[in-house]
Formats: C-alpha cells, sequence, structure tokens
C-alpha cells in the first residue's frame, strides 16, 4: 500500500472544507494513517518548500500556509499519490475542472485547497518530516 502526504491549507480550514475533502479521499478508498493539525513555522515552510524557496512568489506563499493552522494528513492506499492528485484536479485552481476538489473549492494557484504529494519517494519523505514513525498507523 502506497501512502501520500495531504496538507489542508489555510483556505481550506478557513472555508470550513476539511470534512468534506477528507471525506472525498475517503471515498475514493484512501485511508486515513496519520493526522495532525498545526501551525506551520518559517523554518519547517523553507524546508518543506525548498525546491521553490528562491522564487519571487515564495515569501507570499510561506505568508498564506503560516497564516492559520492547518491539517496535515498522511493518507494509505492502491495508488495513493495519483488517486489524491486526481481528486484533487491541477495545482492551478483556475484549471482545475468542476468535480475536482480544487476546481469546486480552489482560488488560484497557491490558495488551491491542498498541497499533495508528487511522488511516492516525496510522499515519504514528506510523512517523515511532519510525522514522527509512532504517529503514522500504517
Amino acid at each position: 500500500m502506497e501512502k501520500t502526504l495531504i496538507i489542508l491549507k489555510p483556505d481550506c480550514m478557513e472555508k470550513r472544507l476539511a470534512g468534506t475533502v477528507l471525506n472525498r479521499f475517503q471515498e475514493a478508498g484512501l485511508d486515513i494513517v496519520a493526522a495532525k493539525l498545526t501551525r506551520l513555522q518559517p523554518a519547517l515552510l523553507r524546508e518543506h518548500y525548498a525546491h521553490i524557496a528562491d522564487r519571487p512568489f515564495f515569501p507570499e506563499l510561506a505568508q498564506f500556509m503560516g497564516s492559520r493552522p492547518v491539517l496535515v494528513v498522511a493518507l494509505q492506499g492502491e495508488d495513493a499519490v495519483a488517486t489524491a492528485r486526481k481528486l484533487l484536479g491541477p495545482t492551478d485552481s483556475k484549471k482545475a475542472p468542476k468535480g475536482t476538489i480544487r476546481g469546486d473549492y480552489g482560488t488560484d494557484v497557491s490558495v488551491n485547497i491542498c498541497h499533495a504529494s508528487d511522488s511516492p519517494e516525496n510522499a515519504a519523505i514528506e510523512i517523515s518530516r511532519f510525522f514522527a514513525p509512532n504517529e503514522v498507523y500504517a
């Protein structure tokens, strides 16, 4: 079974969509194996977004991601990464079709309801970044 990391972003939490979004993942056959409500600190955001930390939009993204508590979730299931990303739709919510999570609830490329791991390898790295081994129940 594959795992993936999902972060229900500040816009998701502000709109009170956490239950709705998690329900979509569960209805698709993904199981919650870890969950944590947390406020993302600048050092963790720099680590998590190291691949884009030098881009001009990073400060705005980091400010947004640290603006309120988020729900960090590890999901497990068959093809968890691909399943989650298909349910979410494209990163840019403006290009995401209706029926996808981002298409239904997102605003743009950053304010897009959820972060999702882009590969099983990155999922493993991201899960270990946010959870201790004894916090993942699978």
